[in-house]
């Protein structure tokens, strides 16, 4: 919480390499948003200037859109906590 000044509390060296590696996935996640949008509308682009006749672009932007979400799927899991890790020993028992 903030104190009464209104500044953030100090963080822990710890805390603040988990947060800049947050930050580095989401614009990692970012960037392979926009390259996948540019990219397969250039493609698409293509399909259609030659022609438009079987739409091989689909293989491209369904295996290309596999792999963004499961970027996706490891960005919103978020990092391993050590509430996961009691609750997985607590499941060994």
């Amino acid at each position: 919480m903030d104190d009464v000044t209104g500044a953030p509390e100090a963080s822990t060296d710890t805390e603040r390499d988990a947060a800049r590696k947050r930050v580095q996935k989401r614009r990692n996640l970012q960037g392979g948003v926009v390259a996948y949008v540019v990219v397969n509308a250039f493609l698409v682009g293509v399909w259609a200037l030659t022609g438009a006749g079987y739409f091989w672009p689909g293989w491209v932007i369904a295996g290309w859109g596999v792999g963004l979400l499961l970027g996706l799927w490891d960005y919103i899991r978020g990092p391993v906590t050590e509430a996961d890790v009691d609750a997985e020993l607590r499941r060994m028992k």
